[in-house]
Order: C-alpha cells, then sequence, then structure tokens
C-alpha cells in the first residue's frame, strides 16, 4: 500500500511538472514583438506559428488517444518531450515564418498535444474516484502556474541573449527535464471493462470507448458546454489588455493578466475539489451562472478594481473547464479508454480558440468597442446554462450511463 501511495505520488509530481514546461508558449506574446520589431515580420506572420501550434496540440491528442489506451503513458509522452524540445531548438536556426509555421506550430504543437494527452489521464488513475476532480484540477494546474514562470523568463531571455538563443537554450531544458519526468508516468493495475452499460455497476467500475462514447447525447451536452463556456473566457483573456484601453483608459492592462493566471491557477484546482464534493454538473450550474452575470456586466467595468474583479471571475471560470470537464468524461466513461475519449472532449477547446478571440476581435474591428461581444458570450452562456439545468443527475459517480 506505502509503494502504491509513493508510485501514485510520484506520477502527480511527474504530470504537474511536465504540464509547467509545457505552458513555454506562454513566452510567445514576447517572442512574437521581437520578432515583428527585429526581423520586420507581419503581425500575421507572428501569429501563424502559435494558430497552427494551437490546432495540431488538439489533432495530436485525437491521433494518439489509443495509443494512450493501449500503450500507456510513458512512450507517448517521452515523444511528446523530444517534439517539444526539438520544435523550440530548431527554431533557433531559421528566421523564416514557414519553417518556424513547422517547427514551433506542427512539432511543438503536436509534443505538447501529447503531453496533455498523457499527464491527466495517467495521474487520476492512481487515485479514488471520490479525488479526480481534485487530481485533475491539481495536474492542469501546472500549465496556469507557468504562465507566472515562463513570462518573466522569456522576456529577460529574449532581451538578454536574442530570440534565436532564446529558442536554442529552452529547448534544450524542455527536451532533458521533461524527458526525465514523461520516465516517470505510468498507469497502475487494469481496471475492469464492459463492453455495454450494465445498470448493476457504478459508472467508476467499467469503461466504455470512444465509439461508444459518441453515441450518448451526455457527451455532446458537454462538449456544446465546454466549448460555450471557453469561448467567453477566452473572448476576454486573449483582449484584456484592449478591453482596460478602451473602456477604463488604463496602458498597464498587463497587470490584469497576472490577476487571470492567478485565478485561472485557483479554478483548477479549487472546481476540481468542489466538483468532487458537489458533483461535476452542480458546480458547473453555479459557474456557468456566475460567469453569465460577469459577461453581463462587464461592459460596465470601467476601472482598475472591477476589471480586477471581472477578470478573476473569468479566469477562476476558465481554469474550473479543465478539471471539471474532464473529470466528467472519466466519471461517465470510465477510466480504461479515458486517453481517446479525453482528447474527443478537448476538441471543444480548440473550436471555443476560433469562437471567443475572433469573434470579439471582428466586432471591435467593426465598432470599436467589446459590448456585441459580451451579448454573444453571454448568449453562448445561457445556452450552456439551459443544457446543465437539464440534465438530471443524482450523482455523477454513482449514475448509470443509460440516460432517460
Amino acid at each position: 500500500m506505502k509503494d502504491k501511495k509513493s508510485s501514485a505520488l510520484l506520477v502527480l509530481i511527474a504530470a504537474v511538472a511536465i504540464n509547467v514546461f509545457n505552458g513555454v508558449m506562454y513566452t510567445w506574446s514576447s517572442i512574437s514583438s521581437k520578432i515583428i520589431s527585429e526581423w520586420g515580420w507581419t503581425s500575421k506572420e507572428a501569429s501563424l506559428p502559435y494558430t497552427t501550434y494551437t490546432v495540431f496540440f488538439v489533432v495530436s491528442m485525437v491521433a494518439f488517444g489509443e495509443t494512450m489506451d493501449k500503450k500507456g503513458p510513458k512512450g507517448l509522452a517521452t515523444l511528446g518531450s523530444i517534439l517539444l524540445g526539438l520544435g523550440f531548438l530548431l527554431s533557433g536556426f531559421t528566421k523564416n515564418p514557414a519553417i518556424m509555421v513547422i517547427t514551433i506550430g506542427i512539432i511543438m504543437g503536436s509534443g505538447v498535444g501529447m503531453h496533455t494527452l498523457t499527464t491527466a489521464p495517467a495521474a487520476i488513475k492512481w487515485f479514488p474516484p471520490e479525488k479526480k476532480g481534485l487530481v485533475t484540477g491539481i495536474v492542469s494546474s501546472g500549465v496556469a502556474a507557468s504562465s507566472l514562470i515562463f513570462s518573466p523568463i522569456g522576456k529577460y531571455l529574449l532581451d538578454k541573449i536574442g530570440v534565436n538563443n532564446t529558442f536554442i537554450l529552452l529547448g534544450g531544458v524542455l527536451m532533458v527535464v521533461t524527458t526525465v519526468f514523461s520516465r516517470m508516468l505510468k498507469n497502475p493495475a487494469t481496471q475492469i471493462i464492459a463492453e455495454e452499460p450494465k445498470d448493476s455497476l457504478l459508472d467508476f467500475e467499467v469503461s466504455y470507448d470512444w465509439k461508444y462514447m459518441l453515441k450518448t447525447t451526455y457527451f455532446y451536452k458537454l462538449w456544446i458546454m465546454m466549448a460555450f463556456l471557453s469561448a467567453s473566457g477566452l473572448m476576454i483573456i486573449s483582449h484584456i489588455v484592449n478591453i482596460s484601453k478602451v473602456q477604463a483608459g488604463l496602458d498597464n492592462g498587463y497587470i490584469l493578466i497576472i490577476f487571470l493566471s492567478i485565478f485561472n491557477f485557483m479554478g483548477r484546482i479549487l472546481a476540481g475539489m468542489f466538483s468532487d464534493k458537489l458533483g461535476r454538473i452542480n458546480l458547473l450550474k453555479i459557474i456557468l451562472i456566475l460567469e453569465a452575470i460577469n459577461i453581463g456586466f462587464f461592459r460596465m467595468y470601467s476601472n482598475l478594481g472591477l476589471l480586477i474583479i471581472g477578470v478573476g471571475i473569468v479566469g477562476f471560470c476558465y481554469g474550473a473547464v479543465f478539471s471539471v470537464f474532464p473529470s466528467a468524461i472519466s466519471d461517465k466513461y470510465g477510466p480504461k479508454f479515458y486517453g481517446k475519449n479525453y482528447a474527443l472532449i478537448f476538441t471543444s477547446w480548440g473550436l471555443s480558440g476560433i469562437i471567443g478571440p475572433m469573434t470579439a476581435a471582428a466586432i471591435f474591428d467593426i465598432t470599436g468597442g467589446y459590448e456585441a461581444a459580451y451579448l454573444i458570450a453571454l448568449f453562448l452562456l445561457i445556452i450552456s446554462s439551459l443544457i446543465a439545468f437539464g440534465i438530471k443527475e443524482k450523482n455523477e459517480q454513482k449514475e448509470s450511463l443509460v440516460e432517460s
């Protein structure tokens, strides 16, 4: 028993550490600013590698989901570490935008996707179902914490050694360190599997693959809620500096990014913990209502104090996405095929990254403000709330997959 607890703790530590280093892309805003000013890239050229990165992040999760389920996390995470470091290393030897789409966008994006696919699914299998949300939140909090770590480190290195050398240095560190932690990831004993749902068994005792999952309405309800809640958060997160200028006349809106990061970190852990106690859907109802009220009043936040409160709520609710939804998927469909199932629910986040930021940008270009964007976000949150309140669950961990 003691050895099992030690193994569980080591896997959890490794998963968190890997996610901290995955957050190196939080340096991209500083990097893109440098390459625009020093290399003469256009804003579009500087944003394309990151956009490609987000696409391949999700693509690799879906592509390797079954590999994770069949082979376990260690090998796939190690490959992810190699690609993560290699993407940054190779970028240090070029100033060509097209090549960097490959190195940062395809190679590195695929590596981070593999890491995301292996960390949380591996960690939660070592802990009892009643701690599933907390463990998922702790693992995902590594990404939120990395924004506070890598943003200042990236800026310092860029100023001291330049863009190419920053790529090379960070690439080497990323490859070595994450490879070490990747070798610590492993699955515990095999779980009970069922090909078809059995009402006599508890959900967390059985597992259902993605083919069955896609036949259930519960998955699509979660998918829509995750996409819309994430989109409302990303709409604010991606434009908060400009929002602070437009609504409050602030030139130091970057301070709000710090508060976003802190509350994003807190949301992942606390929401995971609360969802273990209250139930996933019950907590989602609270989060959706809170976020809807916040977004409904966001246009009235006209000073730094109000904006701090606003971004705090946004950060918390957005962070909750990464602990509550994956835990809900695991509750319903079990741990054995969690890799592929986890990847498929994460495709909703990929869509939200397009809906939220691009909608807000288009509306600002047309109107010079964000009021209409807030209304759209509010509408999406209302739809999600209606879906959440339409789900009748006694307890997500003990309810059968068969829905009435």
